[in-house]
C-alpha cells in the first residue's frame, strides 16, 4: 500500500530523533541545537538548548529526559535545575554520537557515526554504547555500519538497530544485564538507507530512508508491505497520537538549516515497544 503525508509543522532546520510522550511529539532540531515538542495541532515549543547538537531522546523511569549531545559525545539528563552530564563517552565512541533508545530500566543504547562524513573520511565501523542510569558506560556492540535508529521489543528481549551504510536491520538478544548477544540479520532493506525506525504491534518496522525519499514498512525477513511518500527526504519516524496510529516523519531539504518539517500520515497498525 502506498500513502502520502501531510505537513504538520515546518520552519525547522533538521528534525531528528522523534519520540511520542505526554500527548506530543518530542524531537531534536539538530542543526539549531534545540530539543522541541509539537502537538497534534502543529503547535511547536522549545524544551532545551543543547550547544553540542542534540540527537537521540529518551526518559528514565522517574520521567527525567535524557538527551544525546552529539559533537562533544555526552549523554545529558534534564534535571529541575537544568541539564547535567550523565556520561562522557568521548573515549568509547569513534565519532559523533547519534540516535538512542532507552529501556524501561533507564539503560540507554547510543550509536555513533564511526567517522567524519563531511570530509569525507574512508568508512570506519562504529559502536553501540550502553549507559546505565548512574553513568556507567561500556561498548555493547562493535563493527557496526553506522548504527542509527534503534528499537526494543515490548518484552525487552530484542534490540533492533538500523545499520545505515549496511542497508540492513540487525537484531540482538538482550541479556538481563543489558548485554547484546546473538547478533543476526533482521532484514536486508537495500536499496533503502535505513535511518530512524519505529516498531508496530505486528512486529513490522517502519524505516525512514533518505536516499530513496520514502518511509517503508518492513515485515520480519524483509518484505515491504507499505510505502509512504514525503515532501523531501525522511530521516526519522515515530508512531504516536492517541491511538499510536499516526506516523510522524521528520524530513529535511537539501540545506542544513532549511526545509525541516514534521509530516504525518495515518496507518493501520499501532506502535509498540521502546521508544
Amino acid at each position: 500500500m502506498r500513502k502520502k503525508t501531510t505537513i504538520l509543522a515546518e520552519g525547522l532546520a533538521f528534525p531528528e530523533g522523534p519520540r511520542w510522550r505526554e500527548d506530543q511529539l518530542w524531537f531534536s532540531d539538530m542543526n539549531r541545537g534545540l530539543v522541541m515538542t509539537v502537538d497534534e495541532t502543529g503547535v511547536l515549543n522549545t524544551v532545551l538548548h543543547v550547544p553540542g547538537s542534540p540527537s537521540g531522546l529518551g526518559w528514565l523511569p522517574d520521567g527525567r529526559l535524557l538527551v544525546v549531545s552529539m559533537i562533544d559525545r555526552r549523554l545529558l539528563r534534564l534535571d529541575a535545575g537544568g541539564p547535567v552530564e550523565v556520561a562522557d563517552l568521548f573515549d568509547l565512541a569513534s565519532y559523533h554520537l547519534n540516535d538512542m533508545v532507552v529501556d524501561d530500566r533507564g539503560r540507554a543504547y547510543i550509536g555513533n557515526f564511526g567517522f567524519d562524513l563531511t570530509i569525507p573520511e574512508p568508512f570506519s565501523p562504529a559502536e553501540i554504547i550502553m549507559v546505565e542510569p548512574d553513568g556507567t558506560a561500556r561498548v555493547a556492540a562493535k563493527d557496526m555500519a553506522f548504527p542509527n535508529g534503534t528499537v526494543i521489543t515490548p518484552d525487552g528481549r530484542t534490540l533492533i538497530v538500523a545499520e545505515t551504510f549496511g542497508r540492513r536491520l540487525t537484531a540482538f538478544t538482550r541479556e538481563e544485564d543489558g548485554s547484546l548477544v546473538d547478533r543476526r540479520l533482521w532484514a536486508d532493506v537495500a536499496p533503502a538507507t535505513p535511518d530512524g525506525i519505529c516498531l508496530d504491534r505486528d512486529d513490522a518496522i517502519w524505516v525512514a530512508s533518505p536516499e530513496t525519499a520514502e518511509v517503508v514498512r518492513v515485515a520480519p525477513g524483509g518484505v515491504i508491505t507499505d510505502r509512504v511518500e514525503v515532501s523531501t527526504r525522511p530521516y526519522a519516524c515515530m508512531l504516536g497520537g492517541t491511538d499510536r496510529r499516526t506516523l510522524f516523519v521528520c524530513t529535511s531539504g537539501a540545506g542544513p538549516f532549511d526545509g525541516g518539517r514534521i509530516e504525518v500520515v495515518e496507518v493501520e497498525v499501532p506502535g509498540t515497544g521502546f521508544p
